[in-house]
């Protein structure tokens, strides 16, 4: 009898097993569930990616052929050599072959690789959207908390209309605007590029080179999207400056700046870590207006080249890439946010 383990303790074990064990296949689960609807999404790209681009109005040999001055002949045997003149199934079957081996065929207008063409063009896009991504989010959050911990205030009023008034500006109109403005009338920043036509041979001046070109472009970008996060985060934090664990931080003597900064901060900033993965994606798919108007090499000009052409090959690999961005991105930001808020994990 004195070896026996007491009723409570073995309850309390017992309970603590059956919860964890629960707790453990429900992440899982969540993980798994989470994964197939993104592979669902992924299947549902790569059709899309065939058959809408297929209904495009234009024949790009057909515009080929008129840049070039072909023959008939001619044009049937470059009709051939890109397999136009297959069955449709059979142009279908080869897509996913080259789908699945990461090899999107050769483009109709550059005559290069399209998997070549994205891996060029690819890190100039990740420099372009990842600047401005840092700086968004880093502005946005801060003016947010800010505004909410003043709220009302005039500084409230000044920083949430003007977020608001440049979230609702198209992005073309304000990319053109500044275009217009620091690059045709002041002659403040390049008008378009990565780099100038004659770039200095040093180091530190090619990379000065370089941000000179991004300035425009950046903050263009950053414009249309830091208020995304500024009202997410202003809406979090006004939301949670009435509860009683900041009564109880106050009451032990704590300034507001440390009440602010240390508890209502860390717990506002929940939804929003959500909101930054999201917006990662769609911020890289949305540089196809900025890169095109500043002329920037990215992902972004050569997809308005490829609609233009209609370089199929070339416009079905960078919509599979963007696709997969965002459908990667949201993917993270659904399992941070369940690491982050124990409401979900309990849910």
């Amino acid at each position: 009898m004195s070896n026996a383990v007491p009723p409570s303790t073995s309850a309390i074990a017992t309970s603590a097993a059956a919860e964890e064990q629960p707790r453990g296949l429900g992440g899982l689960r969540y993980f798994l569930v989470k994964l197939g609807g993104a592979a669902i999404s992924m299947a549902m790209v790569i059709l899309l990616g065939f058959f809408a681009f297929k209904i495009l109005p234009g024949d790009p040999v057909a515009s080929i052929a008129r840049e070039r001055g072909m023959s008939a002949e001619q044009v049937a045997q470059l009709r051939e050599q890109l397999g136009l003149n297959k069955p449709l199934w059979q142009q279908f079957i080869d897509y996913l072959g080259n789908v699945f081996t990461l090899n999107f065929g050769t483009s109709y207008v550059y005559r290069t690789s399209v998997s070549e063409l994205i891996g060029m063009y690819f890190w100039n896009t990740i420099l372009l959207t990842g600047t401005a991504a840092i700086i968004a989010i880093a502005l946005g959050l801060w003016l947010g908390q800010k505004a909410a911990w003043k709220h009302g205030s005039t500084f409230d009023r000044i920083v949430s209309g003007t977020s608001l008034v440049f979230w609702s500006v198209p992005t073309f109109w304000l990319a053109l605007l500044l275009l217009m403005i620091f690059g045709g009338t002041l002659h403040w920043f390049p008008t378009g590029g990565m780099v100038s036509p004659n770039p200095p041979t040093d180091p530190v001046g090619a990379v000065l080179d370089v941000i000179s070109h991004m300035v425009l472009p950046v903050i263009t970008m950053v414009a249309v999207v830091y208020a995304q996060y500024l009202m997410v985060m202003r809406s979090s934090l006004l939301e949670e400056m009435g509860a009683d664990y900041l009564t109880t931080a106050r009451a032990k003597g704590l300034r507001e700046d440390l009440v602010r900064r240390r508890h209502a901060v860390p717990n506002a900033l929940l939804p929003t870590v959500t909101l930054v993965f999201m917006h990662i994606g769609g911020l890289i798919a949305g540089a196809v207006t900025v890169e095109t108007v500043f002329s920037w090499p990215g992902l972004g000009k050569l997809t308005f080249e490829a609609i233009s052409g209609p370089d199929l090959p070339l416009l079905q690999g960078t919509f599979v890439v963007f696709s997969t961005i965002i459908i990667v991105m949201n993917l993270i930001a659904d399992l941070i946010y369940r690491q982050l808020d124990p409401r979900v994990r309990r849910a």
